[in-house]
């Protein structure tokens, strides 16, 4: 998390400014048919949301990566018929560890290098991207404006926990999840039938491009597998949510998606040529927004870290930390600070504010020192749909021009689920704070004498090595390596 706003889910969202634009010029479902152009006031709309949005997710990349995933996003668009689509279209990649791809009207196709390092051939890129181009040419940000107004109106984050507090149903669901980002808000208002038309056009898009169609399903596949391995991981009974959340990478959608490419199938797939142009692409957190281990947030720009409850887990993000657990949700983020606590403090409850709602505000503020850091908490109560809650302010003075604080939320009662975390808080060394290095994914080609079990052993963790190794090349434990076939490492 840094000062503006992870996590190892993949969504597929909307942008949080959807609101601010008109839908594309509407296109015919079948690719084959004639449509039109993405209109000049689109262009104008996407470009003036563009900006905010990349904000959001941890900023744009740039390199060879960068230049590799714009081309194929670029191709791909061509194939849905509509005007100058290769120019039209605008592909950025995202610095997020959130698995996730979106698209909002005026061309603009966004995709994660978390999930791009995830896929294993650029028939599976070319398929996600095509999935994205096939919402746009569809038009269906055009029936999600009303949900994308009400997400604008409450901000980043700000608006799960808000949804949580007053009993918006939708956002409740979202907290409930740990999703993070405010465009992600959007995900559940994509129908399965527009997320099945999108599916459907991406396979079409691939098929005319050359590409094998099965990639669709291959790369929905993998995802599934990686929401699998997370949701043990983190020891949650069901998965973390995942691209196109309102009907997640099951085997059903899987086989859709095969059913739709056809039992003839062929075409290319371009592995070695994709894993080339994404090798060396950044895995997992980027230090500079903090990182998650286990239960454990370190920033170590903040030279801080926390330990979340034991059963929660933890989401990171550009501008948050999610914890979620069945007890209760909360985040951490960071605000303007000016030396005031009490400021700080009431400004971070105004974010959970809503039209026509009282303001949720503390009785009282509380002084104390965690770990010999100056902290200042204050709770307040609020009525839901689900009975009363009890939601707490919990800051804490880095120094005199910075702060960090929690904002949590348990049914009335519960206060003290949060009490260890909040005493978890400290401050890191110098040495703590520069042994935490960034994790990439390097391509390598496969020795005579070479395992499973032999490259599985360096990955770059110390848990679960054979199921992440597996999952990220798209293999089962019965499968073969050759010498000369190139697979995936994750790395420091």
């Amino acid at each position: 998390m840094g000062t503006k706003f992870y996590g190892r889910v993949w969504v597929l969202a909307g942008a949080s400014f959807m609101a601010l634009l008109p839908a594309v010029a509407r296109a015919q479902a079948q690719p084959s048919q004639a449509v039109q152009t993405i209109s000049p006031s689109d262009k104008a709309d996407g470009a003036k949301a563009h900006p905010a949005l990349v904000e959001e997710f941890g900023g744009a990349m740039a390199g060879f990566q960068a230049n590799y995933v714009k081309s194929v996003g670029q191709n791909i668009a061509v194939q849905s018929g509509l005007g100058n689509a290769r120019t039209d279209f605008t592909v950025t990649l995202l610095n997020s560890s959130v698995n996730n791809a979106f698209a909002v009207p005026g061309g603009y196709i966004y995709v994660t290098r978390e999930l791009v390092g995830l896929m294993n051939n650029e028939a599976e890129l070319a398929g996600v991207l095509g999935h994205e181009v096939g919402h746009v040419a569809a038009q269906h940000q055009k029936k999600r404006q009303s949900a994308a107004q009400t997400n604008t109106i409450l901000g980043v984050l700000g608006s799960v926990l808000a949804g949580a507090v007053l009993g918006k149903s939708a956002a409740g669901n979202l907290i409930q999840k740990g999703l993070l980002q405010g465009s992600q808000l959007l995900t559940l208002s994509y129908s399965r039938g527009q997320e099945t038309e999108a599916d459907n056009l991406g396979v079409a898009y691939l098929r005319k491009a050359g590409y094998d169609p099965r990639a669709m399903s291959t790369v929905l596949q993998s995802l599934a597998n990686e929401n699998a391995l997370e949701a043990r991981i983190q020891g949650s009974s069901t998965a973390v949510p995942t691209w196109a959340s309102t009907h997640p990478a099951d085997g059903p959608r899987v086989a859709a998606a095969l059913r739709q490419a056809g039992p003839e199938a062929r075409g290319v797939t371009n592995r070695d040529k994709f894993l080339n142009g994404i090798n060396g692409i950044m895995w997992g957190d980027d230090p500079k927004q903090g990182v998650v281990e286990g239960r454990t947030f370190t920033h170590p720009e903040w030279r801080v870290a926390f330990a979340a409850p034991q059963g929660f887990y933890l989401v990171n993000g550009t501008r948050a930390v999610a914890i979620s657990g069945q007890s209760g949700k909360g985040k951490l983020s960071t605000g303007a600070y000016g030396g005031n606590m009490e400021s700080y403090i009431n400004a971070a409850f105004a974010t959970l504010d809503q039209q026509g709602q009282a303001a949720i505000r503390p009785a009282s503020l509380q002084r104390t020192t965690v770990n010999g850091i100056p902290a200042t908490y204050g709770v307040a109560q609020a009525t839901t749909s689900n009975g009363q809650v009890d939601v707490e302010v919990f800051a804490y003075e880095l120094n005199p021009t910075s702060a960090v604080h929690f904002v949590t939320i348990v049914p009335s009662g519960n206060g003290d689920v949060f009490n260890a975390m909040f005493g978890s808080m400290h401050r890191i060394s110098d040495g703590e704070a520069a042994a935490i290095r960034p994790r990439k994914v390097a391509v390598l080609t496969v020795k005579r004498g070479d395992t499973l079990q032999s490259l599985a052993s360096r990955m770059a963790y110390s848990d679960n090595q054979m199921d992440r190794f597996l999952v990220l090349n798209g293999l089962t434990s019965a499968s073969a390596l050759i010498p000369g076939q190139k697979i995936k490492l994750v790395t420091y």
